[in-house]
């Protein structure tokens, strides 16, 4: 063994600190040479020195090296076993798999987090089903990721250690062409990170406003000695509701509150489902009229003042989509609850008049106008296109209304005036309405607030002068960009609105019959024959226009159906499933119809005369989607049905359209959208 030792060579920074004294002897041979010169006496002497010097030396360096080399030998048998203990005690969970993903070896932390008898010689998928063979190191040679385990929260870490050198080093395994490789496995608890990350985030400011939607009627259907006690009253009931979320409540008007609370109190409210809206309703001191409320809640936004812009921004979407309903409002969604509903008529036009004057200024100051509606236009969106035709000619303004396809539902409202010389150039489509886009043209948007379903989006790109008048619900997509926006979810049409407007444009305002009757046509249908949505101002509006011409008879002979279409929609009424003895669904032929989505709309409507129906929905194929027609009476709120699957609407009146599915499938997603909603408490069947 010891004649072993001394053939083992030392190397490096060890082997030359070990041989430092027979440099120096080499040095003592030169001195002696030196002093040999100097005195040959004295030089024999150093000579004598030096011989013994090397003696001892050399025996020196025989002696210990083989104990040296034990030594070694054994502090790298301690080290590596102490190395060993220390990975083994290691407070970090640890282990080493092989390229598989199976377990090979863990320390005894990552035993105490897996539990012994499950964590050894297994594949690490048994025990986080989480971390599949396609999250272990590949490409990458390192990589991390969030898991869930037990009750505790932690990343995970793996890195790649490629066996190919050290097999190429090794005297046992030949390391030519050898890919194998082991993975080194980490775990960091992150649990108390995210908890305290959590309750920073709990603790952040959300701001909030409380809007009375119906202040000034509600007042007025109470005595007037009584008026004040139901003031008090509300203001009691959501001070007392935000002091118990350990909220701030300030009212900033007679009917406005601003609320500050923090994000962790606003996960309270969304899970009560904003019981507030109906908590306010009980309020009830003899008023004919219940008090709804609007809440906006802006959050998570990178300031205060932009958590604040979040809730003015959602306040507004409550409004615009009828009140009565909690939107809150985040940089990454928009969320809305409540808007059960249906919105109160205003009983003034000041509104109308005010935004009539500035309709006025707006197309005044520009060289002509271009008008469009939404996709597939209806008798609204074409009858309200015609009214603002009518006020841009009043201000002498030259004016187009955008139509691409004229369906049958509107074909012989527009052959009134495509052959007729005062109406010339009145219709464009997408190309010749490119021609007169610019600066200086205005472009007004009727029965759509959607940009993506406008009849050509490009133009609100091209017109910097942009006017909005639409009656559907505001969703989260708007058109943001507009100068003027008149947006009123209680007005029953488009129709209905400009009719108010024309009436404030100017002295003595005369339409034509043509125009009179279109106007007058998308009321009607609108409203299904003045059955539904309709309010005193709507009535005004309809008798403004028969004032100027509309003719009931010469209407009625407009919206005539062929033979076909009137089959295809008692085939639609006919085949009903009812679901859940409460919602009618049927599909709509669209084969020789050039009109489908209308007839299908038609059917909805006739389906809601069927006793125990609450609600209506009709499915169409055309143009390689299907249509939804969704229709109620008073009892369910279709809109949020809609706009669970990606469509929207009013109250009582809403669609969507769904791409790249079957009409099967789109019965099987509205059943699904129907019981998640029942289960949520977002639908109540009674």
């Amino acid at each position: 063994m010891a004649s072993k030792k001394r053939n083992m060579k030392l190397k490096g920074r060890l082997k030359s600190y070990t041989q430092t004294s027979l440099y120096l002897g080499f040095l003592l041979v030169a001195v002696n040479l030196l002093v040999y010169i100097l005195d040959v006496p004295s030089g024999l002497v150093l000579t004598c020195f030096t011989l013994f010097y090397f003696g001892i030396t050399v025996l020196l360096q025989l002696y210990n090296k083989p104990i040296i080399m034990n030594e070694l030998v054994s502090f790298a048998t301690q080290y590596g076993q102490i190395q060993k203990v220390l990975l083994r005690e290691l407070e970090l969970p640890y282990a080493m798999l092989d390229e598989e993903g199976r377990i090979i070896w863990t320390n005894a932390r990552f035993e105490e987090v897996v539990h012994k008898e499950k964590g050894y010689r297994k594949s690490i998928t048994s025990l986080f089903p989480s971390i599949t063979r396609e999250k272990l190191p590949d490409e990458e040679d390192e990589v991390s990721f969030p898991i869930a385990f037990e009750d505790r929260n932690y990343e995970v870490r793996m890195r790649k250690i490629s066996m190919r050198e050290m097999a190429q080093n090794s005297d046992i395994i030949d390391g030519e062409g050898y890919d194998g490789c082991l993975i080194a496995f980490y775990l960091f608890d992150e649990t108390a990170l995210k908890i305290a990350l959590q309750e920073v985030d709990d603790q952040s400011l959300a701001v909030g406003m409380i809007y009375l939607d119906n202040y000034e009627e509600a007042l007025d259907s109470v005595e007037e000695v009584r008026r004040s006690l139901l003031t008090a009253l509300i203001d009691r009931k959501v001070n007392k509701y935000i002091a118990a979320l350990d909220g701030i409540c300030k009212k900033i008007e007679k009917d406005k509150y601003m609320v500050i609370l923090r994000k962790k109190s606003v996960t309270i409210l969304r899970e009560n489902k904003f019981d507030l809206l109906d908590d306010v309703k009980t309020v009830n001191i003899g008023n004919e009229m219940a008090v709804t409320i609007s809440i906006g809640l802006g959050l998570d936004g990178l300031s205060y003042a932009q958590n604040y812009e979040f809730a003015r921004n959602a306040i507004d979407l409550a409004l615009g989509r009828g009140g009565d309903q909690a939107v809150v409002k985040t940089p990454e969604n928009t969320i809305y609850f409540g808007g059960k509903s249906q919105q109160v008529e205003k009983n003034t036009r000041v509104k109308a008049r005010v935004k009539a004057q500035a309709l006025r200024e707006i197309i005044s100051g520009k060289d002509q106008v271009l008008i469009m509606g939404h996709r597939l236009p209806d008798a609204d969106s074409f009858g309200a296109a015609v009214g603002i035709y009518r006020i841009a000619r009043i201000l002498e303004k030259e004016a187009h209304i955008v139509l691409n396809e004229v369906g049958k539902g509107i074909k012989p409202m527009v052959e009134l005036f495509q052959h007729n010389e005062d109406y010339e150039n009145m219709i464009i489509n997408n190309q010749q309405a490119l021609e007169y886009a610019g600066g200086n043209t205005a472009l007004v948007v009727v029965d759509v607030n959607k940009p993506s379903i406008t009849e050509f989006p490009d133009l609100l790109r091209l017109c910097k002068s942009i006017v909005v008048l639409d009656h559907h619900r505001q969703g989260t997509e708007i058109i943001e960009n507009a100068t003027l926006s008149y947006v009123e979810a209680y007005a029953s049409s488009a129709c209905e609105m400009v009719s108010e407007i024309l009436q404030y444009i100017g002295d003595n305002i005369r339409i034509s019959p043509e125009e009179a009757d279109c106007m007058y046509s998308g009321i009607m249908i609108d409203t299904n024959n003045f059955m539904g949505k309709t309010g005193v101002r709507t009535f005004e509006a309809a008798a403004f226009l028969r004032r100027n011409g509309a003719d009931v008879t010469r209407v009625r002979k407009l919206f005539r159906e062929d033979a076909i279409e009137y089959k295809a929609k008692a085939d639609a009424v006919s085949q009903a499933e009812i679901y859940r003895n409460a919602f009618a669904i049927s599909t709509c032929t669209s084969e020789d119809i050039e009109s489908p989505t209308i007839v299908g709309a038609q059917a909805a409507n006739e389906l809601l005369n069927i006793r125990g129906v609450k609600a209506s929905f009709i499915m169409t194929e055309y143009q390689n989607q299907i249509f939804v027609s969704a229709r109620s009476i008073d009892e369910i709120n279709v809109q949020i049905i809609m706009e669970k699957m990606g469509g929207g609407g009013h109250l009582n009146t809403a669609g969507c359209q769904l791409s790249g599915i079957s009409i099967s499938e789109a019965i099987g997603i509205l059943k699904a959208t129907l019981d998640t909603m029942i289960e949520d408490g977002e639908l109540v069947l009674e």
